[in-house]
């Protein structure tokens, strides 16, 4: 199995009307403290992390796939029905909605069951027939196992996206599906309850 990283927090996955589509991580505990990072790709399809330290975007580029990484000041707040992100090239205002169907289901399986490896094996088969996009388990970079383990999920239900200060439209549906890694996030754009565990080699500096 090797080494396990395990990062615990929120995923916001956002699409907009000019094809710009961000995946936005807040993690309140992992093995770099707390911190957030924002994944983009932009309506050309190029790739972007957006991370706040050095170890931190060779650790994300090690595991997922990008064309560039960025690294700067990238201040996230989730708070109430609202999130903020604040990276530079990328500024997020959205209103957080509802539960959906899916948050409330994933709220019925215990919390040590739901973001557990094998269990998040078994019912990888099934993630994308109630999801199309997601997996809950696959291979990341090098060679590694990644799982993700939701235990809640709530509709984004309005945003405001822009990108080097410009507008990047309306809130739209995640389409086509990013392409960091072996899984998406929903079509919809909300925001996931998540534990995000990583199997395998150590990462060493680029």
């Amino acid at each position: 199995m090797g080494m396990r990283w395990i990062f615990d927090g929120h995923i916001a996955g956002i699409g907009t009307a000019s094809g710009l589509r961000a995946v936005v991580g807040l993690w309140q505990e992992s093995p770099f403290g707390p911190f957030a990072d924002a994944m983009v790709e932009l309506p050309s399809g190029r790739r972007i992390l957006l991370a706040p330290t050095a170890e931190v975007a060779d650790f994300i580029a090690a595991v997922y796939t990008f064309d560039e990484s960025r690294v700067g000041n990238v201040a996230a707040r989730h708070t109430g029905g609202a999130l903020t992100l604040d990276a530079g090239h990328l500024r997020l205002r959205a209103a957080l909605g509802a539960r959906t169907a899916l948050g409330t289901a994933a709220r019925l399986i215990p919390r040590p069951l739901a973001v557990h490896p094998r269990w998040l094996r078994a019912v990888n088969p099934f993630a994308a027939l109630l999801s199309p996009g997601v997996r809950t388990a696959g291979t990341a970079g090098g060679g590694r196992r990644e799982y993700y383990g939701v235990t809640d999920l709530h509709r984004i239900d309005a945003a405001t996206v822009s990108w080097d200060g410009v507008d990047a439209g309306p809130l739209a549906d995640v389409r086509p599906a990013v392409g960091f890694g072996f899984s998406s996030v929903p079509p919809r754009p909300g925001i996931v309850r998540v534990r995000t565990t990583v199997e395998g080699d150590p990462v060493t500096r680029r």
